[in-house]
């Protein structure tokens, strides 16, 4: 005999509907921490690329704060493009990696939202040859919800850390 959960039945023939259901709720965790990671890398690579749209494209609902709550929340994608109107660009990319790790991905038991951790490093290399350079550490606070079975942003806190030399990464 099989269990229903939404509009689907599961069944497992060893342990039966209750460990089915379980498997099937861990199965959706696990899909959503993949999109999640990818989300959150999709960002660090648009960035790099120098494709400041396609990065504020990812915020098209959700909210951004930077470092304490006294900063101002801006919201949606055009608000939020508006951070990167600073950052230099070499021949078309700011010449950056960000590098992501520490990713700690709750998802919510509904399903539907989940928050991440994560630690982030920017380094950046204006001229080749030259030293590569450390010049931001800090950690990502996301929120993230499901909508029409695609994961999106929809909160995203920068917290610095470390702050290095920043004044070839903004104008």
């Amino acid at each position: 005999m099989g269990r229903s959960i939404g509009q689907e039945t599961y069944t497992c023939s060893l342990c039966g509907p209750a460990f089915a259901k379980r498997e099937v709720v861990n199965a959706r965790a696990g899909e959503a921490r993949a999109a999640i990671t990818a989300l959150v890398h999709n960002y660090a690579a648009r960035i790099d690329a120098g494709d400041l749209d396609g990065v504020a494209s990812l915020f098209v609902d959700a909210e951004w704060r930077s470092g304490d709550s006294d900063q101002p929340v801006l919201r949606g994608a055009e608000a939020i493009r508006t951070i990167f109107e600073r950052v230099q660009h070499y021949e078309g990319t700011p010449r950056t990696t960000h590098q992501i790790s520490n990713l700690t991905i709750d998802v919510e038991p509904g399903g539907c939202t989940a928050s991440s951790v994560c630690t982030f490093v920017v380094l950046q290399g204006v001229e080749v040859g030259a030293p590569i350079e450390v010049i931001l550490t800090g950690t990502y606070e996301d929120r993230f919800e499901l909508v029409e079975s695609v994961w999106r942003f929809a909160a995203r806190r920068v917290r610095p850390q470390l702050l290095g030399d920043l004044r070839r990464h903004y104008r």
